[in-house]
């Protein structure tokens, strides 16, 4: 059995894992962290989370990024394993996490979805093989409340990509301020916000006289919740170090 302390647990997302784990035999949920504390719980929530007295193989965090410097320094304490599903982080606390991972383990990717990694590996071996001929274009879609853009998926997806192209490519915004032919070794980055759209990633490869898509939909905010959970069992009995969706699906396999 493994147990979890989940921060955020009175969120959106911390509600839906919350159904999940108690679903689950093989892992069970025994405190939760939020500072909304009026959601009634099978398990004591503590709105400071230097209060916690519970213990727990791994801890979940899908609150805010404000939280997070509090949340690692409890971790690092307690050598609790980490896994941080919380998006939004600035360069310098993905610093901080690169620092806790030298005394913890810790699990962060930009995006708990398991199909989502699918095809960010699915257009790294595209881009591989068609960087030549081929231009690359990004198009993500989501709900018209998402602050960001573009997401920290489009730019993970992209990363990926770049890291298999031979020449580092310029990504690109906004094609309404610049009046010019595309350059070469471009990736455009494009947000879409309208509606209740929960999470739509393409990756369009764009030849001569062919066109290749890349997709992948989410239909709810579950596959990012299911995926936390998997990556909560993953992480369990890890030793220190930093991992993210490439290991777990790796493992998978």
């Amino acid at each position: 059995m493994i147990n979890i302390i989940l921060s955020g647990c009175n969120g959106k997302m911390g509600q839906v894992i919350t159904r999940l784990v108690a679903e689950d035999d093989a892992c069970k949920i025994v405190a939760g962290l939020d500072i909304n504390d009026y959601i009634p719980n099978s398990y004591p929530v503590f709105t400071a989370i230097e209060d916690c007295t519970a213990e727990a193989d791994v801890i979940i965090d899908f609150s805010h990024p404000s939280a997070l410097e509090p949340l690692l320094a409890y971790v690092t304490a307690h050598r609790i394993p980490a896994v941080i599903a919380t998006t939004g982080l600035s360069a310098e606390q993905k610093e901080q996490l690169a620092e806790a991972a030298k005394e913890i383990p810790v699990f962060f990717s930009a995006n708990m979805s398991l199909g989502i990694n699918l095809l960010i590996s699915l257009a790294k071996k595209a881009a591989a093989l068609l960087e030549e001929s081929f231009d690359i274009e990004i198009i993500e879609r989501h709900h018209n409340q998402k602050i960001d853009a573009p997401s920290g998926t489009a730019l993970a997806i992209a990363d990926g990509i770049s890291e298999v192209l031979k020449n580092p490519p310029e990504y690109v915004y906004d094609r309404h301020s610049v009046r010019r032919k595309r350059k070469k070794n471009e990736i455009g980055l494009h947000a879409v916000r309208g509606g209740t759209i929960v999470g739509d990633h393409e990756v369009l490869f764009a030849g001569n006289d062919e066109v290749i898509e890349l997709k992948h939909s989410a239909a709810s905010k579950e596959v990012f919740a299911v995926g936390a959970v998997k990556a909560a069992k993953f992480l369990a009995g890890k030793r220190p170090g930093m991992y993210s969706m490439t290991e777990l699906v790796n493992e998978i396999q």
